[in-house]
Formats: structure tokens, C-alpha cells, sequence
């Protein structure tokens, strides 16, 4: 069991990085160069939503220790537009541009491709197990988690 846990651990972080690799493919053949995979994927999960950068970690929309500096290139980028938030004018909350939003649809194409190829090789309920799985894995991990905190 303890071969195929740490199979698995490899897995999942390689296809996250071959994930990267085929947004970043994607970039390259729309001749997108002033934006990263990483960074193309925080718009893709922010899209029609306003959000504090807070939400946006705490949402797991966004995984790694950059996320202000991402933003901030972002914005710098004309992806993202910054605003103070009405009610607390320390707080700021994100939401994309027009240009984000374009990003957005040209990616939301590749998933479709990617969806229409993935479907002659792979069957829906072959893909739900998969996911199935992974979320089990995924309450695993947050109990073990949840469990220490509370020896302490």
C-alpha cells in the first residue's frame, strides 16, 4: 500500500505540472507572452467573480507563496483590475478586465478541445471515479490535518 500511496503522491504532482506545461503550450500558440501558466490559471478561476486576495488563497484558487506578486503583475498587465473595497478601504478586491476576461474564453476553449479529445479516449464515469477518489483523498489529508491540530 505504501508503494502505490507514494505512486500516487507523484502522480498528482506531475500531472499538475504537465497541466501547467499544456496552458503554457496553449500561451505559446496564441502568442501570449505577458502572462504564465500559473498566473493564467488564477484568472481562470477568478472569471466573473470579485475577490479579495485573501478569497482567492483561501479558495485554493490559487496555490504557491507569490500570490501578491502575481496579482500585482497581473494587474500591471491590464489582466486584473484592483480596487479598494466600499466598505474597508485597507482591504482591495480583484476582478479581471476585459482582456482577462478574453483570456478566459480563449482558455475555456482549450478545456472544450481538450474535453471533445479527452471523451474518445477516456468515459465520463471513468473520470467521476477518478474524482471521486481524489476528493477521498483530499478529506484524508484535511482530517489527518484537522486531527494534529488538536494533540497540540
Amino acid at each position: 500500500m505504501k508503494e502505490i500511496y507514494t505512486e500516487s503522491i507523484l502522480m498528482i504532482e506531475r500531472l499538475h505540472r504537465r497541466f501547467l506545461d499544456v496552458v503554457k503550450t496553449e500561451l505559446d500558440r496564441l502568442k501570449i507572452d505577458d502572462i504564465n501558466n500559473v498566473q493564467t490559471l488564477i484568472l481562470y478561476n477568478i472569471n466573473h467573480e470579485q475577490l479579495t486576495i485573501g478569497e482567492l488563497t483561501n479558495r485554493g484558487y490559487y496555490l504557491g507563496s507569490n500570490v501578491s506578486y502575481n496579482v500585482k503583475k497581473l494587474v500591471e498587465n491590464g489582466y486584473l483590475v484592483q480596487e479598494r473595497a466600499p466598505h474597508d478601504k485597507r482591504s482591495t478586491r480583484i476582478r479581471l478586465s476585459d482582456k482577462g476576461l478574453q483570456l478566459c474564453q480563449r482558455i475555456d476553449d482549450l478545456y472544450q478541445r481538450n474535453v471533445d479529445q479527452l471523451s474518445k479516449q477516456m468515459e465520463t464515469p471513468t473520470l467521476t471515479a477518478l474524482n471521486q477518489t481524489l476528493s477521498q483523498l483530499e478529506r484524508f489529508w484535511t482530517d489527518y490535518i484537522n486531527n494534529i491540530h488538536k494533540v497540540k
